[in-house]
């Protein structure tokens, strides 16, 4: 379990980093990251999206947890008051720990990259 000082749990703040953050999908995750100035807050929270689309309860608390235990060290690396949403998709019940964490990796490293100008 993440700290509370870690966790996203308004439905605000939710929809801010949903709305607001950069959105990038890998094969079983989405991941919303919305970086915000250190001066708000002092650490990276992180919030987690896993509907019944993924499976039944069992599957979905194995897949929070997962997901939970593989964002733990990520948000040291980023910026103080970040925060970051990672979406579940339904590819996420069957993929192994080692595919779940190669995903998140991939998508929170493509959000961190500046964007390009149009």
């Amino acid at each position: 379990m993440l700290p509370a000082a870690q966790r996203v749990r308004r439905s605000a703040d939710f929809a801010a980093a949903i709305r607001g953050g950069r959105r990038v999908g890998r094969g079983t995750v989405v991941v919303h990251l919305l970086l915000e100035e250190p001066a708000q807050a002092s650490t990276a929270r992180a919030g987690f999206v896993v509907s019944k689309a993924v499976g039944n309860a069992v599957i979905r608390n194995e897949v929070k947890r997962r997901l939970r235990h593989l964002v733990r060290p990520m948000l040291d690396e980023l910026p103080g008051g970040s925060m970051l949403i990672v979406r579940a998709l339904p590819a996420a019940a069957g993929a192994s720990y080692a595919a779940l964490g190669t995903d998140l990796a991939a998508a929170v490293a493509a959000a961190r990259k500046p964007r390009r100008p149009r």
